[in-house]
């Protein structure tokens, strides 16, 4: 839910959001400077300002230097006064730290909890209870046994929570982020990027703060200068836009794709030809009707009546190819493609032609994500009108690509994708590409073994529909015509700050809690 800046607020939008997530275990990855430490702090003052009758507890701060460590325990004496929270003075503890005593900040409460400030070194945890902030976690030299340490913590109830930049793909900071994404772990993702942070009002605050006028223009030249000044533009993108440095090369192995692909499945291919394209409506649905049964039909008829079915889809219209990719849904959770159907250079009104033949003659349906980019949202949106809430409409972008292609690459190396054994789908596969970090399909063509140009269709087909396959939908056994009027169905956006504000039109609000912070 985007959050318009109100000048009158404590906190941003993006910074309630982070307070209000109560989840064990979360990670936000963040631009340069966007205040989420200091969010931090007002949920530490919180949090230790309270009475452990009321959930109160101890909160430990992880730095990676004695500067962040001061100013932390500063932000936090401030929160406990605008709260009003009981709380002493900012006091300096000698901790002993294996060899050396270390100088620590913390401020006690009256409550009889405190905030302190730690050393990175991971034994300073142990004997210790309460939730641990790691600050700048990308930049621990010894992140993996410092996050260990910590996470012994929750046994007892106790909260972790990793903020920072990136610093490079291969970090464990992103690691746990990418595994978090897959399902592989329980992380509560939070990202903001300098557009995001600004979007609610980062700059405004900025103008506030510093008392200068803003504007549009203004803010739009601080953020072309901030980037202009970095080093290079992967630099700008790690440090303002969340892109993990030194990313490159195919997403998925190649040797991860050929073992998906085993299934003796057929990669059935219609092409329009001009006569095609320039006959009535009635010859070309009868010409598609006839192809559909004779190819399609009988694959069809193949399908496990019992078993869960869904539908991915990726569209074009005459450059690319349109590629349907229906998932059987085995008991034992694996997932299998038993057949392609590719359209090239095929009118809209025959290309929903086969979306409904292939989408009325799929066993216990449930669930179609349809690439709703450009043209395609035409199909998306008379797919919806003849199945409603069961159709997704995906809007394709580099948010959604990160957010969703860790859970697809994770069904290759846990060996849950069954995929048609052709050399077209795993090149397909193969166009999925590391870029700026980020997994997505690249700009490259390649040529299919009937000699069309492919741009990963089939890859995107089948990421939709295994992405259908997991999703929670409402399974329909009849289906009716919703209005057209109707502008509430499902959307997927590029990411969840976008879904959440289509959400927002509807009502729906951030709820911090009962933590005393006004929306």
């Amino acid at each position: 839910m985007l959050i318009e800046f109100d000048k009158d607020e404590l906190l941003l939008g993006y910074q309630k959001r982070w307070i209000a997530d109560d989840s064990v275990l979360k990670i936000a990855e963040k631009s340069r400077r966007t205040g989420l430490t200091f969010a931090e702090a007002a949920d530490s003052a919180i949090s230790a300002g309270t009475a452990k009758g009321e959930g109160g507890n101890n909160v430990f701060y992880v730095g990676s230097n004695k500067e962040m460590a001061r100013e932390f325990i500063d932000a936090v004496a401030l929160w406990a006064k605008i709260f009003d929270k009981a709380a002493g003075e900012v006091q300096e503890d000698v901790l002993n730290d294996e060899d050396k005593d270390i100088l620590t900040f913390v401020i006690y409460f009256e409550s009889g909890f405190k905030v302190q400030a730690l050393s990175s070194n991971p034994s300073n945890l142990r004997g210790m209870q309460g939730t641990v902030i790691i600050d700048e976690a990308a930049f621990h030299e010894r992140l993996a046994e410092v996050l260990k340490a910590a996470l012994a913590l929750t046994m007892w109830g106790s909260k972790v929570r990793l903020i920072s930049t990136h610093n490079g793909v291969e970090n464990l900071f992103n690691q746990l982020i990418q595994d978090s994404r897959a399902g592989k772990k329980r992380y509560s993702i939070h990202t903001i990027t300098l557009d995001n942070a600004c979007a609610e009002g980062l700059y405004q605050r900025i103008c506030q703060v510093t008392k200068q006028e803003w504007s549009p223009e203004k803010e739009e030249q601080w953020k072309a200068n901030l980037l202009k000044d970095t080093a290079t533009e992967e630099d700008a993108l790690e440090e303002y836009y969340c892109v993990p440095k030194s990313g490159g090369g195919a997403y998925i192995a190649r040797s991860l794709r050929e073992r998906a692909a085993k299934l003796d499945a057929p990669v059935l291919r219609f092409t329009g030809s001009d006569a095609f394209n320039q006959a009535g409506e009635g010859a070309r649905m009868r010409e598609m009707q006839e192809w559909l049964v004779e190819h399609a039909g009988p694959e069809l008829k193949k399908l496990p009546q019992n078993l869960r079915h869904a539908l991915g889809e990726d569209f074009a219209r005459s450059g690319d190819l349109t590629v349907f990719a229906p998932v059987i849904i085995n008991d034992d959770t694996k997932r299998k493609v038993p057949f392609l159907v590719e359209l090239k250079n095929v009118p809209f009104k025959q290309q929903e032609q086969a979306l409904y033949y292939i989408c009325d003659r799929l066993p216990r349906r449930d669930g179609i994500f349809l690439d709703a980019r450009g043209n395609g949202q035409y199909l998306a949106e008379q797919a919806h009108y003849k199945y409603g809430e069961e159709v997704v409409e995906v809007m394709l972008s580099t948010a959604y690509y990160r957010e969703n292609m860790p859970k697809f690459k994770a069904a290759f190396e846990d060996d849950e994708l069954e995929l048609p054994k052709h050399e077209d789908v795993i090149t397909d596969l193969g166009q999925i590409q590391m870029i700026r970090g980020v997994p997505g399909i690249d700009d490259s063509r390649t040529k299919g073994s009937d000699g069309n140009k492919r741009h990963g269709d089939s890859a995107i087909a089948i990421f939709l529909g295994f992405l259908a396959s997991k999703a929670d939908l409402t399974r329909y056994e009849l289906h009716t015509i919703s209005p057209k009027g109707d502008e509430t169905h499902r959307r997927f956006f590029g990411s969840a700050e976008e879904n959440n504000r289509h959400d927002d039109a509807f009502g729906e609000r951030t709820d911090l809690r009962g933590k005393g912070i006004r929306l």
